[in-house]
């Protein structure tokens, strides 16, 4: 039978730390709150209080049940008062010489059997643990912010815990309702060891200009699902937290560059630059504490002032290619009313996209999201071809093709030949770089990426590509296309992967070394990062979904051209794919599909 907690000590009441009390007050289970001061004491005592009193307005917790609550929870200034209880959870600042401080006196005051446990995020436990004389009953117990919603908790047992602890802390998270992954003491265990990598990794694009805040940010989560952009997750996370935890994972972790806080992190918290707890962060907040941004000098122009700088008439677009990505972009531009010559090689191509292009009008037909007028009006602006010739009159060209540099180059030269001048050339590429294809023309200036993403006519998001030699007139009206279309469209450089991939894909692999490492399941994998980072997919269910061979190839691509050890592909990854378990259209990759 798994121990009964009674009562539970809870040490430090910052957002966590009063979280944390809610979590167990509001499962029956009595609370004793610790603070160093009074007046921390009442700080968290209003934490407690604003958001239980936030439940009750949004009718998520009764007034009876907050009351109830309440009396749960004592108050104490000082460890003395924490003789008694059952379970003591330390929810203080990331600093280990702190922690080590407060379990050595942890030990001294509670009872022999009581469990003394860390909220500890990205610091090792065991290091912990050696501070008191009981390292087998010290345990992690990590819960997500805001702890009352977030429904992960990762259990982190040293190679000393004792067994006996383990399952008891596991019985207690699921009876506050929580799901637990247990997993050993490593640096910055599952979440965070995913997470903070891709964050670094995002603070270096707005370092290096790559790309603005607000690009990154509308990319991830538009290109992703994820329910926040990177930057403003730092801004919320704090600063100065990620950059302990940063460097705390670097320094513990093998010292993989990855992790190794991009010099801008330091600079910014320094200067007091701390996130939404400061007001300013990578955004600026309309005061201290809050989570509304308010403009400041690196906020972008509006949208209609910055399209209307040099872009160009846009009536007529041909668009190259008979995949299903060149047909959602035919689709797209048809029904934002613009005239669209689609290209194929040979009718039959042709006839095959015009039925693909028909059905998915249909589909939004019968769904009710396209009336059967507007179907008709956009199919009425499309004309088939299987000659580049007919692309002579239009402002547009969107080629569509095989993800193959020698026939895209090609394809580019024949259109440098047949497009009038100031056309727009744009390549849908996802991997290859864009300055190679617009080398083949003589007007490398009005050469593009476009970047839509699969299904082209759901995804709200597209990737504006500018090489080197791009002008800015070009950007421009590739901006005000994405506009046009009812899409957001990020401006980014030419580097392998743009912003969403380039983020994306070495997290899925380093998703993939920590589960080669048997460091963890998939399943816990998953659920860690659905669940603890509000992920749509965790990283193995959106493998198997992509592809594990075009993931494999673009990781290639990503390492190939920034030589970081911490991006070549994980071995795994790469027997996997040649042992041809590429994921659900092979019925196996990760998980076995075969039955589903």
């Amino acid at each position: 039978m798994a121990r009964e907690f009674s009562t539970v000590g809870v040490v430090g009441l910052g957002t966590m730390g009063a979280g944390i009390v809610e979590v167990f007050a509001r499962n029956g289970i009595d609370v004793l709150a610790v603070e160093i001061s009074e007046s921390a004491l009442e700080r968290g005592r209003a934490t407690l209080t604003g958001s239980t009193d936030r439940a009750v307005a949004k009718g998520k917790l009764a007034e009876a049940d907050r009351d109830a609550l309440h009396e749960r929870v004592r108050f104490a200034v000082g460890l003395d008062a924490l003789h008694s209880v059952d379970l003591v959870i330390e929810a203080v600042p990331e600093h280990l010489d702190l922690k080590q401080r407060i379990f050595a006196e942890l030990d001294r005051v509670c009872r022999p059997d009581t469990i003394l446990a860390t909220n500890t995020s990205s610091l090792s436990v065991t290091e912990i643990s050696v501070a008191t004389t009981r390292p087998n009953q010290v345990i992690g117990i990590h819960f997500f912010n805001p702890a009352p919603v977030m429904k992960l908790v990762e259990v982190v047992r040293t190679v000393v815990t004792a067994p006996e602890v383990v399952a008891d802390v596991e019985a207690l998270c699921a009876r506050l309702g929580k799901v637990d992954v247990t997993i050993n003491d490593r640096a910055g265990f599952i979440a965070n060891a995913l997470l903070f990598g891709y964050l670094n990794h995002a603070v270096a694009m707005v370092e290096s200009h790559y790309a603005t805040r607000e690009d990154i940010d509308a990319a991830m989560k538009l290109g992703c699902g994820l329910p926040m952009g990177p930057l403003a997750l730092m801004d919320l996370i704090g600063l100065d937290t990620a950059y302990e935890i940063l460097d705390t994972m670097y320094r513990r972790g093998g010292r993989d560059r990855r992790h190794a806080p991009v010099p801008l992190l330091k600079q910014m918290v320094t200067a007091g630059l701390l996130g939404r707890k400061s007001g300013r962060g990578f955004y600026t907040y309309q005061r201290p504490g809050s989570p509304v941004v308010v403009p400041d000098e690196a906020t972008p122009p509006a949208a209609e002032a910055a399209l209307a700088d040099g872009d160009r008439a846009i009536t007529k677009v041909g668009v190259v290619g008979s995949g299903t990505m060149a047909t959602g972009i035919i689709e797209v531009f048809a029904k934002a009313g613009y005239e669209v010559v689609s290209v194929t090689r040979g009718a039959e191509k042709s006839t095959a996209v015009c039925e693909a292009v028909k059905t998915s009008l249909n589909k939004g037909v019968v769904r009710g999201k396209l009336a059967e007028a507007d179907r008709d009006a956009a199919l009425g602006r499309i004309s088939w071809s299987a000659t580049l010739d007919h692309l002579a009159d239009v402002d547009l060209v969107v080629e569509a093709v095989v993800e193959e540099l020698s026939v895209k180059k090609a394809l580019f030269a024949s259109l440098d030949e047949i497009c009038k001048p100031g056309v727009v050339l744009a390549t849908t590429t996802s991997s290859l770089p864009v300055i190679d294809v617009a080398m083949a023309t003589h007007r490398p200036a009005d050469v593009v990426g476009l970047h839509f993403f699969n299904p082209a006519p759901i995804m709200p998001l597209v990737e504006v590509v500018r090489t080197i030699r791009t002008s800015p007139e070009a950007t421009a009206t590739a901006r005000a296309v994405c506009a046009a279309l009812g899409k957001t469209g990020v401006v980014c450089g030419d580097r392998s992967g743009f912003i969403v991939n380039a983020l994306l894909f070495p997290y899925l692999n380093d998703a993939v070394r920590m589960l080669e490492a048997s460091y963890s399941t998939a399943d816990d994998i998953d659920h860690a990062m659905k669940l603890g980072c509000g992920y749509p997919m965790g990283p193995f269910e959106l493998l198997d979904v992509v592809g594990l061979d075009v993931a494999l190839a673009i990781q290639r691509e990503l390492y190939l051209e920034l030589r970081e050890p911490g991006f070549a592909p994980a071995p795994l990854l790469e027997h996997l794919v040649t042992a041809g378990y590429l994921g659900r259209k092979t019925r196996r990759g990760f998980r076995d599909h075969s039955h589903r």
